[in-house]
């Protein structure tokens, strides 16, 4: 469905991809997921036919990039990271427009989008430029599969949303999937990778990893613990200092680390004699299971 080989692209001396080899199957929601930076939307513009890349070849449906522009646009919905729908027109006059545009109707596609746009319906006299970003996401979503596309790309739909939209949001992913529809969506939160049946961590224009998210955790390969103390800025410097720790990362309101060395019974004992003569109080050292963003930070 998607095929990317030895895709790269130059911004002047700046390189925002290096090399990328990709293969996106039918019907499988894949998730890019990284920084900042990473070369996330870079990607997704070519994939659209909005940049040509400098090197490499692309394909969606079976169609070049460069050479069938035409036709990929009419097959593929794309809702790009910044919001870019009409901000004066309504939400009703949006998703006539884009029906308008690829000769279609709401009425004829509207089983699409109907689970979509009835959260939304309520307020289809409002300007967009005045709803909330929960519901902008859910109008861009609409405008992006009016025209009933193969291929759908969401280029960190869920940033700057609230918790409740953005669970609400891949409800919706899922039940596009159902429908048929390839959906390859970006993000830079790495609690949602776990919601894709496959992805692939990026960084500095650069694939650092593709598989699914319970491979890539299972290749973690090391033992990982949680701690905290009453000092936590303190605890990062005096947790890199100490010579048995090999990582150690800011992870919310405790630092994850792994060791160079094998862990002894009494560890757990000597680390915190270790903290408390460095003057921290309220120690914890628990083991935990990695999540993505330990993988990804390890492969940095």
């Amino acid at each position: 469905m998607i095929s990317i080989q030895n895709i790269s692209k130059k911004y002047d001396k700046t390189e925002a991809l290096k090399n990328i080899n990709l293969e996106v199957s039918e019907g499988e929601l894949f998730g890019l997921i990284g920084p900042d930076g990473a070369g996330k939307t870079t990607l997704f513009r070519i994939l659209t036919t909005l940049l040509v890349p400098n090197e490499g070849k692309a394909t969606v449906n079976n169609l070049d990039v460069v050479k069938d522009y035409k036709q990929i646009r009419t097959c593929v919905g794309y809702m790009p990271g910044k919001f870019s729908l009409y901000q004066d027109l309504t939400v009703e006059e949006n998703l006539r427009f884009f029906a308008t545009v690829f000769n279609t109707t709401i009425e004829e596609n509207y089983y699409l989008i109907k689970d979509i746009y009835q959260q939304i319906e309520p307020f289809k006299n409002r300007r967009a430029g005045a709803l909330s970003g929960g519901m902008k996401q859910k109008l861009a979503l609409s405008c992006a599969l009016i025209h009933k596309p193969t291929v759908l790309f969401l280029d960190e739909p869920t940033t700057g949303v609230d918790p409740v939209s953005r669970k609400e949001f891949w409800g919706m992913l899922k039940r596009l999937k159902k429908q048929g529809i390839t959906i390859l969506v970006s993000t830079p939160y790495m609690d949602e990778a776990t919601l894709c049946d496959r992805i692939a961590l990026m960084n500095n224009g650069e694939m650092l990893k593709i598989d699914t998210p319970e491979n890539i955790i299972k290749q973690f390969g090391k033992k990982l613990w949680a701690v905290q103390s009453d000092n936590m800025y303190k605890l990062l410097h005096d947790l890199r200092e100490n010579e048995s720790v090999e990582s150690c990362f800011a992870f919310g309101d405790t630092h994850h680390i792994t060791l160079h060395v094998v862990p002894t019974a009494q560890w757990e004992d000597e680390l915190k004699a270790y903290l408390t003569e460095k003057g921290h109080k309220q120690i914890e050292i628990r083991e935990i299971e990695p999540g993505i963003e330990d993988c990804f930070m390890q492969m940095l």
